[in-house]
């Protein structure tokens, strides 16, 4: 059990992505964009904290929900996450990570807990620091680069206008299973995803 520093959060959710302007609405971003979605949506004002997250805690139904989203590079994700795990006494089981998936096609949604990493560098980021890959990820489609060598330069590139419309509303519908995770559990959120 983690020595808890703050108030003790039922499910802490972290949206991955790159800090700065030059990354906003870039494929890797999508997970801090859900994130962004739920704080507008409950409420919330993601503020810069200790744990080198912008974060906030908001009531979904019964639940006290802790939102933030990494000022950590994505590579180092964990050390984000393992400090907000502290902070709220999450467990790996009750963390949420919204993130990018390279292979899903863009606008495809799938919960999934725990299990492999699919080589991406933000869930090695975590799984080290936590120990554990028992978190629950909420996975968001971004495509496939053609080449292996074009995977860095395709996660940080921004969507075209025709996928651009299709994720925008994958981002809302990656919220609404964030919130079926915190109301119903996560396997009455990957029934009515997957």
């Amino acid at each position: 059990m983690l020595r808890r520093r703050g108030t003790a959060a039922d499910l802490l959710v972290v949206g991955l992505g790159n800090p700065g302007d030059e990354f906003v609405r870039t494929r890797h971003n999508v997970g801090a964009e859900v994130v962004e979605i739920l704080a507008r949506r409950h409420g919330a004002t993601l503020k810069k904290g200790k744990e080198r997250a912008r974060v906030d805690q908001v009531r979904v139904g019964s639940s006290l929900v802790a939102l933030a989203i990494p000022l950590t590079y994505m590579n180092d994700s964990g050390l984000a996450v393992s400090a907000l795990a502290r902070r709220y006494g999450a467990e790996p089981e009750q963390i949420v990570v919204v993130q990018d998936e390279l292979d899903l096609p863009v606008g495809t949604l799938k919960v999934k807990s725990g299990g492999g990493l699919a080589g991406h560098n933000g869930l090695r980021s975590i799984k080290s620091h936590l120990h554990s890959d028992a978190f629950v990820r909420v996975r968001i489609g971004v495509g496939k680069p053609v080449s292996k060598a074009q995977g860095v330069d395709h996660v940080l590139k921004k969507f075209s206008k025709r996928e651009r419309t299709e994720i925008d509303v994958v981002l809302e519908e990656a919220a609404d299973a964030v919130e079926t995770i915190v109301r119903d559990g996560v396997d009455a959120a990957m029934n009515g995803v997957n």
